[in-house]
């Protein structure tokens, strides 16, 4: 258990602190029940979000009215369905587990879950915290490479939500963990016995995608990211906030705590929208390139997901599965997510403890 404590800072004379800081643990989101309706409510409140779809408004409503809500949410219910449990969504069943862990291994501190989009929301949770008299916050972006679409998005909010209570929250914000060594620990634990078991012929790294101006808009200078070779091969001023290298920094820090060899591992970007350049290459397409080209035996890990949810267990351990077998392999093993297991729940811990006012 890992003993936290508030900030001991004078007061004034006879205004007592809050002995416990408040955690807001945030992911992405996930509709209600895995029906047409919930997920066209859900689409609808993350397709507008600027950070998501940044292009011009009237272009934004146009595509999200027209084309998207009309067709994709009885496509994507139909997902939903193929993926969800008898307790629920896996994305917040994981959630409430790593909830419940991270309070655990916190002993002076709340802890609570939200997501970007749907429920739990960002503003249910902060009132939660100010209603068990949580005066600081600390908020755990559930995304370990930071994207302006993820992290920048959810923070903006808590921002926005936090500037409605009349008593503002003094909020703290855990940076990208990416290759923070707790994470990567957690990964490899995770993904070592697994591959241990397969021994797989090609291991690939499946990040979630984002369009190729997301991370060209990251880039202060205009000059480095997506404009030169190897833009992504070591972290610079240029790119520290760059969804690409992040996730390159962290498949070579995994890479190297697996063991795996030069040639036996490749990375790819996944869950792409539209007709507009995302990050490459792209998984599905690799997958089936690798089936082609005589792999028996894939691994898939997808180490931008802290929880399996829809882009793991359908997209690839269903969809993906299946193109490759197409493609001439023959066994594709979905790597699990990081979950609720102990290892992760004992990072994600310390990562908020590193945060707090003051951590011993």
């Amino acid at each position: 258990m890992i003993q936290t404590e508030s900030r001991q800072e004078p007061a004034a004379a006879g205004v007592p602190r809050a002995e416990k800081p408040g955690v807001l643990l945030v992911n992405l989101g996930t509709p209600d029940a895995p029906q047409t309706p919930e997920v066209r409510r859900y689409l609808r409140e993350f397709l507008s979000d600027p950070r998501v779809l940044d292009i011009n408004p009237i272009g934004r409503a146009a595509l999200l009215n027209l084309i998207i809500l009309p067709l994709r949410p009885r496509k994507s219910a139909e997902a939903y369905r193929e993926v969800w449990t008898e307790e629920g969504s896996p994305l917040l069943v994981h959630g409430r587990t790593l909830e419940r862990g991270v309070g655990e291994r916190l002993a002076n501190a709340e802890v609570v879950l939200a997501m970007r989009y749907g429920n739990p929301s960002i503003r249910s949770g902060l009132e939660e915290l100010a209603r068990r008299g949580c005066d600081e916050v600390i908020v755990m972006p559930l995304f370990p490479q930071y994207a302006s679409s993820s992290t920048g998005s959810a923070v903006a909010k808590v921002y926005e939500e936090a500037g409605r209570l009349w008593n503002t929250p003094f909020v703290r914000v855990v940076p990208p963990f990416y290759d923070h060594p707790r994470y990567v620990e957690a990964v490899a634990a995770v993904a070592r016995p697994v591959l241990e078991e397969q021994r797989p012929d090609h291991v690939l790294f499946s990040f979630h995608g984002v369009p190729e101006r997301h991370c060209t808009k990251s880039d202060p200078t205009g000059q480095h990211c997506l404009a030169r070779p190897g833009c992504c091969d070591a972290i610079v001023d240029a790119n520290r906030q760059c969804y690409s290298a992040h996730c390159h920094a962290t498949t070579r820090a995994v890479v190297a705590a697996l063991g795996l060899e030069q040639g036996t591992w490749s990375l790819a970007f996944q869950s792409r929208l539209g007709r507009t350049p995302w990050l490459r290459p792209y998984t599905d397409e690799v997958v089936v390139e690798l089936g082609k080209k005589g792999v028996r035996s894939l691994a898939v890990l997808c180490p931008s997901f802290v929880a399996d949810c829809l882009e793991t267990i359908e997209e690839i351990g269903m969809r993906a599965e299946e193109d490759f077998h197409e493609a001439g392999g023959e066994t594709l093993t979905l790597v699990p997510s990081l979950n609720g297991e102990a290892v992760w729940l004992d990072a994600a811990a310390a990562l908020v403890a590193e945060a707090l006012p003051t951590s011993t």
